[in-house]
């Protein structure tokens, strides 16, 4: 595969810990990339069922509805998605996964030590890829390679939200009464779907955590909570 350069990028940030579930949320909020191939929904990272390995999930191009929007939804070949995971500390990645469709699959590298940090990068070549065919809500296709998973295709969108009440309470519609308790909230994202990208992995091939940031700045002392990796997932287009 070529070396290309890619630039630009947006995405969640969180904490990957053990026996912790993370999600950082966006969904057309970002008015730039909104209803583009670049647009990030979600970002999950949690343990696998394996308590030794970590699941990485981002999720693209939601809300889509079922029937033609979701089988005619498409990965972008021109758009790399890149999951960076910082194992020192300081909120640089020191580790990246990517993943570039090619044709009916997806390409995943890594983890690698990027050749270029930040906004930029290249599609790290140096290191053999993994392909798998690109899934359809019919057609699931996974890959194991080394003891890594790999899928990429259309699923349903796991967040949960009441956006209608959202916009309601953002325009002033339901005050002072506000969001909805539970039991009476509706779940905006219940039938709809988004296109994922998931890399299932030992720890052994993430390094050795660095201390939690929430202890690294005082807000916990030593030993309150496990060490833990910063990272966060980005889109970046082909320039």
């Amino acid at each position: 595969m070529k070396r290309t350069k890619i630039f630009a990028a947006i995405g969640g940030m969180g904490l990957a810990v053990l026996s912790v579930f993370l999600i950082a949320a966006d969904h057309i909020d970002a008015p730039d990339v909104a209803g583009t191939t670049t647009d990030i929904a979600d970002f999950y990272a949690f343990e696998g069922d394996d308590a030794n390995k970590t699941v990485f999930i981002a999720t693209l191009q939601g809300p889509l509805t079922p029937g033609p929007v979701t089988e005619n939804a498409q990965f972008d070949e021109d758009v790399l998605i890149e999951f960076n995971i910082d194992n020192t500390g300081d909120f640089i990645e020191d580790l990246v996964i990517q993943a570039i469709k090619r044709g009916d699959s997806m390409y995943f590298f890594g983890p690698v030590a990027p050749s270029q940090a930040g906004l930029g990068s290249v599609v790290e070549t140096s290191v053999a890829p993994v392909a798998v065919k690109i899934s359809t809500s019919t057609d699931v296709q996974t890959a194991n390679v080394g003891g890594v998973k790999y899928f990429a295709g259309p699923r349903r969108d796991a967040f949960y939200f009441d956006f209608n009440r959202f916009n309601l309470v953002i325009s002033g519609a339901v005050a002072p009464e506000g969001f909805l308790p539970p039991g009476q909230a509706s779940d905006f994202f219940a039938d709809l779907n988004v296109l994922a990208i998931a890399v299932e992995i030992p720890n052994s091939m993430l390094g050795t955590a660095p201390t939690h940031v929430a202890v690294a700045a005082g807000l916990f002392p030593p030993g309150a909570l496990p060490d833990a990796y910063n990272v966060w997932v980005s889109a970046k287009r082909k320039q």
